[in-house]
Formats: structure tokens, sequence, C-alpha cells
């Protein structure tokens, strides 16, 4: 391990930068910023391998990176006097290429300061995205002024219950496109690789694969929206999808709903209100019993909960959910009466005193 330490030599100077230049001239008329960050991708690449995180996993290997494997670039500065890149509102202005007019997706508010920019190469063109700061994002809402709150339980069946027996259908975007898929790839197949007539079909291929992608994110967001615009606090399990993915006949199904992409979509929405998501530990929340804690194993197939001690029937993707939003609530400080009956409206908060531990609605 000290002998890659010791390869691992980066160093940020224009001087050294000028040296590598007259090395690999094919770099020779690219702007320092960008170097710079790739230098330092390259360095943080290195050190997710040699050293690992806090539960002690290492990155992979970091592997060479051929003609066409990087598509993106990034600036360091855009709008400062001395930066390579700016942005005027409708047009981006480059040292080299010159104005470049460009279809703005929404204006930039007037209280957000554009910090960094980075233009990626799709397969229907080429787009920009800037990364922007403003001070005045919202707080957390505090936890005695939570109102509502839903507990959501993801699957295959349906994309989420919640513990009020709400559903949302699954989309099934990329199996809808899996037959258009694959004549897409068939006819690419039969193409003489790197001719023109190759990267044409090539094009079609990643079009429609940019196009399932789309429609994804454009469901995420739309689902997570409605969800933080009605409750100030949602649970949700904190799931190993790679782990549920992994030698299992389902995994195609399980990347197709990218249940981890919709949470982290919904953190970045929930964040913009002030809403609390609270991830949660899933273990046995679909074997417990909701209302009264009995463990009743069931297998897979096995669609509802029925409790042979207080003869609870539910759903049981709503009695998982159920038992997400109670671990979510006890993580916060809001407890239940027994291990179910809260009505999503009416959290109950913890009060301690001298006698004892009392229960109160706000």
């Amino acid at each position: 391990m000290a002998r890659f330490k010791s390869c691992q030599i980066i160093i940020f100077s224009n001087q050294h930068l000028n040296r590598q230049k007259s090395y690999f001239l094919t770099i020779k008329k690219s702007p320092y910023e960008v170097q710079q960050i790739n230098l330092q991708r390259l360095d943080k690449a290195w050190k997710r391998w040699l050293i690992p995180d806090k539960t002690g996993k290492r990155g992979g290997r970091p592997r060479f990176k051929k003609s066409g494997k990087l598509r993106s670039f990034s600036f360091s500065r855009v709008n400062h006097p001395k930066a390579v890149i700016k942005f005027d509102g409708k047009q981006i202005i480059t040292r080299r290429f010159g104005a470049i007019r460009v279809i703005v997706h929404r204006p930039i508010p007037d209280r957000f300061v554009i910090k960094t920019a980075t233009i990626t190469k799709k397969a229907d063109g080429y787009y920009i995205s800037f990364s922007l700061e403003d001070k005045s994002v919202p707080s957390l809402i505090p936890t005695d002024n939570i109102k509502n709150s839903v507990g959501i339980d993801v699957g295959l069946k349906e994309f989420l219950t919640t513990n009020t027996g709400e559903t949302v259908s699954v989309p099934n975007f990329y199996r809808k496109a899996q037959s258009n898929l694959a004549r897409k790839q068939s006819k690419a197949a039969r193409k003489e690789i790197g001719s023109n007539n190759w990267k044409k079909a090539q094009n079609k291929i990643a079009r429609l694969h940019q196009h399932i992608a789309r429609q994804r994110e454009d469901f995420h967001y739309k689902t997570a929206n409605k969800l933080v615009k009605k409750y100030d606090l949602i649970a949700v399990e904190d799931l190993n999808i790679k782990g549920l993915a992994r030698n299992t006949k389902l995994s195609k199904s399980i990347y197709d709903v990218a249940w981890g992409a919709f949470i982290e979509k919904l953190n970045a929405v929930a964040v913009k209100r002030g809403v609390h998501v609270i991830k949660v530990n899933p273990h046995n929340a679909s074997q417990n019993c909701s209302n009264c804690g009995q463990k009743v194993p069931k297998t897979l197939s096995v669609r509802t909960h029925s409790c042979p001690k207080c003869k609870t029937v539910l759903d049981r993707d709503e009695n998982a959910a159920i038992n997400i939003l109670n671990k979510a609530l006890n993580e916060v400080g809001i407890i239940l009466s027994a291990c179910g009956g809260l009505d999503v409206g009416q959290p109950v908060r913890q009060e301690t005193s001298e006698t004892g531990v009392q229960l109160s609605l706000f």
C-alpha cells in the first residue's frame, strides 16, 4: 500500500500543468480549471481505494478511462473576473469559443449565486448545469410543530404504500420499453463496429435509455413533491439496494423502480420545505404486527398480514408502513400508545416528569 501512496503525487500548480501540456498535446488547449478538477477527481478515486471509510469498506481500484468514457468537465468559477466561463442569463461566454446561445430550462433567481458549472455530453446534445448557493434554505420544522406524518413501504407490487393504505402503482418504464430496446440492440449488433451506421444505431439506443431515465426521474420528483406538500415528517426504509438486487431474479425490476434514487430525490425536495425525512432500519417491518408487536413470519408470496394474537388483518405493505412510521416517531422523540393506533394527523409527543411519562397530543 505504501508503494501506491508514494505514486499519489498530485500538484495543482500552473507550472506543473504547463509541463504536462507539453507531454500530452490533446490537453494543450484545455483550461487550467478543467485539468485541476480532473486531477482532484483522480485524487479522490485513489483515496477511496486506499483509505477505508468509517465502516471499513474501500472503493474499487481506479480504472483508466479511454476516449469517450469521460463525458463531462467542470469549471470551478463562473462569472468571476478571471473565470474561463460566464453566463449572462441567455448565453454562455467562453474564452475559446466565444458566446454560445443556450436554451435556459428555468431562470436563476436573483438571490442565488452561481458557484460551479459542468458541461455534459448526452445522447441528444450538450448540457450545462450550474451549482447554486442560497443561504436562505429553510430550517427543519421543529419536532413540536409536526402536525402530520406518514410511513412509506416501497415494493415491487406497488411502488409505495403508506400507513393509511394509500398506494402508488409501479410505472415499469424499463419493462415497457424492453422490446423496443431489444430491437434497436439487435440492429446495432449487425453493423460494423466503428462505422457511421454503427454509431447511429448506438445513438438510438442511448436516446432510448435517456428517455427511460427521464421518465423515471420525472415520476420520482412528482411523487416526492406530493408527499412533501402533504406531510411534515416522512419515514422511509434505509435499504441496501445492491444487497437486495444481488443474485436474485428480481434484480432488473428492483433497478427499474430505483428506490434509492427516489429516496435521494425525496430528501432533496424535503430540505427545501424543511420537512423531516427519517430513515429507519427495515428489519422485521413486514413481520411484526403493527398493533400488538407480535412477530408473524410470512414469505414474500403472502400479501396479507393476519395476526393470530390480536386478530389484526392488514395488507402486508400497509402493516410494514405503520411499523416504519412507529420507528421513525420513536427516533425523533414522538412515541405511540401501545404499538400503533396513531392517526396520521395526530402525532404524540413524549413528555417526561418526576412522576413518570405522560403522553400528550399536539
